[in-house]
């Protein structure tokens, strides 16, 4: 898998794009993919600009793949089930994107993460927000 983001890094950026950049934009678009795949472009772009407003604040973890991952752990270091910060993470299913090569959400939500940690295309559409609230949950 990682072949083959930098393989997509060197196409769409027109050079080697570095392992650990490739490995940030992947948490990006699953956390774009997993909590907006079915949102409009303007809710994708909210989702990456939440997260990235957490790697900048002190109260979150400092990397996007930190952020994406966070959550309570049990005493062994397993995550706690419905205690992640973003549910997908620890929801109990599986996180594996499927029929990747024809996945048009899938593609779009690496189009939206690369753009927005590239050339942070979007940044700031949440004035600096750091959590979003979906109205179909309850409490709303």
């Amino acid at each position: 898998m990682k072949q083959l983001l930098l393989i997509i890094g060197f196409v769409m950026f027109g050079s080697l794009v570095h392992a650990n950049e490739m490995e940030e934009i992947d948490c990006l678009a699953k956390n774009i993919y997993f909590e907006a795949r079915s949102d409009s472009l303007a809710g994708q772009a909210a989702v990456a600009d939440v997260t990235l407003n957490r790697v900048y604040s002190a109260d979150y973890p400092n990397t996007i793949c930190d952020v994406v991952k966070q959550g309570r752990q049990d005493s062994n270091g397993n995550m706690i089930r419905h205690q992640c910060q973003f549910s997908w993470y620890c929801d109990g299913k599986s996180d594996r994107i499927p029929n990747i090569a024809t996945n048009d959400a899938w593609w779009h939500a690496i189009d939206v993460a690369s753009n927005m940690y590239f050339n942070s295309t979007y940044r700031g559409i949440t004035e600096g927000c750091t959590h979003y609230h979906a109205t179909y949950v309850s409490p709303a």
